[in-house]
């Protein structure tokens, strides 16, 4: 299936905000295979092994989408931007919970999702990322909107710059910015750490 236009996929989100009946099953498909395009580029950063397939995390974004209700999809750029948060938001959220079970948290209940979600990066430290990411937006919300972007949604410099309006060489200066940054960050905490 060829990657859907920018407009194609707009009109889409467009008439599903209006309500437009059958809108969503038009649109599925052609963000599927484009969620399933970043994912892919996102989980060939992982270690060997793991048990989350692209597929899987694909799925559990879509699940999230069906249940949002009243967002202003702006248009795909934006919608991709939501895309990119959810991501954040499931491997973080599975290493908050795997973070917590080793440090003996009992028998608690893993959902189906979350034992699919499995990352190269250690929990302990993807839980640290998003932390910084999270004092980072603080201070510069639009170089933690790069990181997002970039690293948990798969987008290119070329699609960044498209979600956040600037320019490729904007995306470039923050991302090289923000990557500093949190290296900085995080080597503090690693040093402090017990």
């Amino acid at each position: 299936m060829p990657v859907p236009s920018t407009r194609e996929v707009t009109q889409w989100l467009h008439a599903w905000r209006e309500g437009e009946q059958g809108a969503l099953e038009r649109l599925t498909p052609l963000v599927y295979q484009e969620l399933r395009r970043l994912a892919r580029r996102y989980m060939a950063r992982q270690r060997p092994g793991h048990t989350l397939q692209a597929t899987a995390l694909v799925n559990e974004v879509y699940l999230r989408l069906v249940d949002v209700r009243g967002v202003a999809w702006q248009d795909r750029a934006h919608f991709f931007a939501v895309c990119a948060q959810m991501m954040r938001r499931i491997l973080t959220d599975f290493a908050r919970s795997r973070r917590y079970l080793k440090r003996g948290g009992g028998a608690a209940q893993v959902s189906f999702e979350e034992a699919l979600a499995v990352s190269r990066i250690p929990p302990a430290d993807l839980v640290a990322l998003d932390d910084a990411l999270s004092a980072l937006s603080a201070i510069d919300p639009r170089k933690a909107q790069v990181v997002e972007l970039r690293f948990f949604g798969g987008l290119s410099v070329e699609e960044t710059a498209e979600v956040l309006k600037v320019s490729p060489e904007t995306v470039m200066r923050d991302w090289k910015m923000a990557k500093l940054w949190l290296l900085r960050e995080l080597s503090g905490k690693k040093q402090h750490e017990p």
